[in-house]
């Protein structure tokens, strides 16, 4: 009876307090309202913190201006000159635009930014060179970031951060990502894709999104389709409502996307042209594509994708041992790409580049599980594609891009000057890295489209006997060009025809540590005297 007296007491006193008591607020995110969990993500872009994007931005930027070297004409001769051609009215197309085998879509990009600068008087030379690539390393950031976020929303943020470390500093990507070739678009374009196709766990699945993206690479490259068709087929096979995936999707996608492609292409080539159909009639239906090289069947398999793999590989393979069932999808695509391209003659590193995203998702895995030795390993992974890329990126071909400043000069000192490039044809940019219509020749390659087998183009005659070509071709003092440029290797064998008509040789420029056939150390350029 005390107790019981005592607690009505104190239940009075409590009562009769003047005081309210104040509960504590609950901070559960269960209790938060969505409005201002939005108001809270103010300092987000592209959906990831700030400072992430900033810094993939800033690196990309870096790497842009790191990357200073050549790797493959068609950065220049499918891209640049062309939108360069397209803006200024000058300039060269290369064989391809006269058998409607591209289209004006990739070009008309940078075309467009070249247009601006012409109208606000800044198309200098150097904006000309570096804004598209400045373009492409920006989208290239987006990629990475887009790549982190998918991951981070498919497993969790200590996944996401391993794949994106991959991502990062891939030795490959660093080379590849920069520069203003049709294989980095389709890459940039494939893991936009990827973001919102239906992956297993996915929280961005948009079908109209990732078929635009896809259709979009297509008319850029049409062998873009080809990593993707075990991944539409994978989609079709699992989705309920097959006929409005198709009807409601992929049709009008396609249609209207190809649509856009033909009627920016009858623009420009003046006709209706169907450039993706003559693409894959002439690269895989006719494999003329062999005229430039040919590698045997299991090229990719025992060089190229390990090459673009590079130190990541060990971290590839065992990944593919540990990710889930989700994954092997990608690995699917992975896998089927390798086969599919080994099936073509002419093999080239950069087109398998947009798989190698796929495969970062898979060296993340590795990274994260491993438990010992991880440490070296990440220091072995990170300073072994660092060596590689400054390598690649800094030294290894850099003279197709050095001797075009020499170039440069000519056309503010020298209005008479004339130039004569005696090397693998396409081996140095044109007018998009001179931006003045100095006379400018080149060794012409074009494949023969005859069926003709005894079939030279003018590069090949040259170097059957470059002296007799040479002597042959400027039988008059008239019509010798005031400038020449070579690779160091050809030199002793026209040092006749050079010493005969006054050339002197006034600037020597590195090239490569490793000459190879017609390619040599150095490039050398002569002047008439």
């Amino acid at each position: 009876m005390e107790w019981a007296g005592g607690s009505l007491f104190f239940r009075r006193r409590r009562s009769g307090s003047p005081k309210t008591v104040k509960l504590r607020k609950r901070k559960s995110v269960l209790y938060n309202n969505p409005l201002e969990g939005r108001a809270g993500s103010r300092s987000d872009l592209l959906g990831e913190n700030i400072y992430l994007v900033l810094f993939t931005i800033s690196l990309r930027i870096l790497n842009c201006f790191l990357v200073q070297t050549s790797f493959v004409p068609d950065e220049y001769w499918q891209s640049l000159e062309v939108a360069h051609h397209m803006v200024f009215n000058y300039g060269y197309l290369t064989w391809e635009w006269a058998e409607g085998l591209r289209g004006y879509s990739y070009p008309l990009i940078f075309a467009s930014m070249y247009k601006v600068l012409y109208l606000i008087a800044k198309d200098s030379v150097q904006l000309l060179i570096w804004v598209p690539r400045l373009a492409q390393a920006l989208l290239s950031a987006v990629a990475d970031v887009k790549l982190y976020s998918l991951v981070k929303q498919l497993e969790n943020k200590e996944m996401a951060k391993w794949v994106f470390f991959c991502q990062l500093c891939s030795w490959f990507t660093w080379y590849c990502c920069t520069r203003t070739l049709t294989n980095t678009m389709e890459t940039v374009l494939t893991i936009f894709a990827l973001f919102y196709y239906p992956l297993e766990g996915s929280k961005f699945v948009n079908s109209f999104m990732y078929s635009s993206l896809v259709a979009l690479a297509f008319v850029i490259r049409p062998t873009a389709v080809i990593p993707w068709i075990p991944l539409l087929f994978r989609h079709f096979w699992q989705e309920q409502k097959k006929l409005d995936l198709v009807l409601q999707h992929f049709l009008p996608v396609g249609l209207v996307t190809l649509g856009f492609s033909l009627i920016i292409d009858r623009i420009f080539f003046g006709q209706w042209t169907f450039v993706q159909l003559n693409f894959l009639k002439f690269n895989v239906l006719k494999n003329l594509g062999t005229f430039y090289g040919s590698h045997p069947w299991h090229w990719y398999i025992c060089q190229g994708f390990p090459v673009i793999l590079g130190p990541h590989l060990p971290f590839f393979i065992h990944g593919c041992f540990l990710t889930p069932r989700r994954y092997r999808i990608l690995l699917m695509a992975i896998v089927w790409t390798v086969l599919v391209y080994s099936m073509l003659s002419h093999k080239e590193f950069r087109f398998i580049y947009p798989i190698l995203p796929f495969c970062m998702v898979f060296c993340g895995h590795s990274l994260n599980h491993l438990k010992t030795w991880k440490k070296p390993a990440l220091s072995l992974l990170f300073l072994s594609n660092v060596a590689l890329a400054l390598y690649t990126g800094l030294i290894h071909q850099r003279g197709s891009l050095d001797v075009m400043t020499h170039i440069q000069g000519l056309c503010d000192n020298n209005s008479s000057a004339s130039i004569f490039v005696m090397m693998p044809c396409h081996s140095t940019p044109h007018y998009s890295h001179v931006h003045c219509p100095l006379p400018i020749r080149f060794l012409q390659c074009p494949p023969d489209l005859t069926g003709n087998e005894n079939y030279l183009d003018e590069a090949d005659k040259f170097y059957l006997s470059p002296l007799s070509w040479l002597n042959q071709e400027f039988s008059s003092d008239t019509l010798l060009p005031t400038h020449l440029i070579i690779f160091s290797i050809l030199e002793e064998e026209i040092k006749t025809f050079l010493i005969t008509n006054g050339y002197k040789r006034t600037a020597v420029i590195f090239h490569t540590h490793l000459p190879e056939g017609r390619i040599g150390s150095h490039i050398y350029l002569y002047e008439r005297k």
